[in-house]
């Protein structure tokens, strides 16, 4: 007669109660990462606009304390202590206009000169003249014009659109092709796929 040996194997797994917890504690991390993003991506906008007020009162002041505009200024070295290299030259020197791009490589254009005499002025933190980085990563810059606004405008290089967007909302009018924020001279409404540079009005 043989005999049968029957071995029964432990059987292992999760009860619906136990995946149930595990969904739930996923489903509260998740939420908490996204929620944490919003807050993150929410501080960066504000960053944003706080950048707008700072440069616009920053150049305020200077132009009332020197009866210039910083980067256009041909007596910075007389006004602030500086090499004579640091003056705006040529015939546009003084003419109440900001030359050159907003991200402008040369170091002499008055849009690069901006953020010297405004930092050797003591009205904004950093030194040299190169253009400060935003939030987001990329640059912001001054030029004298854009998307068909008059006077200095501060730009913001790389901004996806839905930042673009509500930037805008926040200081204007929500509409991309208007007001004193603009991103663009023939959409008003901002492609949230897209990137911009959106410029505000100093």
């Amino acid at each position: 007669m043989k005999t049968r040996i029957e071995v029964k194997e432990n059987q292992a797994g999760f009860t619906l109660v136990e995946i149930a917890i595990v969904l739930v504690v996923v489903g509260l991390l998740l939420g908490g990462v996204m929620k944490g993003q919003e807050i993150v991506k929410n501080a960066k906008i504000t960053s944003l606009q706080n950048a707008v007020k700072e440069v616009s009162a920053a150049m305020l002041t200077y132009q009332d304390r020197y009866k210039a505009l910083p980067g256009d200024d041909k007596k910075a070295s007389e006004h602030l202590g500086i090499a004579k290299k640091f003056n705006a030259k040529g015939k546009q020197a003084g003419d109440g206009y900001i030359h050159g791009s907003w991200n402008s490589k040369k170091k002499r254009d008055e849009s690069r000169l901006f953020w010297k005499h405004l930092r050797a002025a003591g009205l904004l933190s950093g030194s040299g003249a190169e253009q400060p980085q935003h939030a987001f990563g990329g640059k912001m810059g001054v030029q004298g014009s854009a998307w068909n606004m008059r006077g200095p405008v501060l730009c913001f290089g790389g901004i996806p659109g839905d930042v673009a967007a509500i930037l805008d909302n926040k200081l204007d009018d929500g509409k991309a092709d208007s007001g004193s924020v603009r991103a663009s001279t023939k959409d008003a409404a901002y492609d949230l796929e897209k990137t911009y540079t959106p410029c505000a009005a100093l």
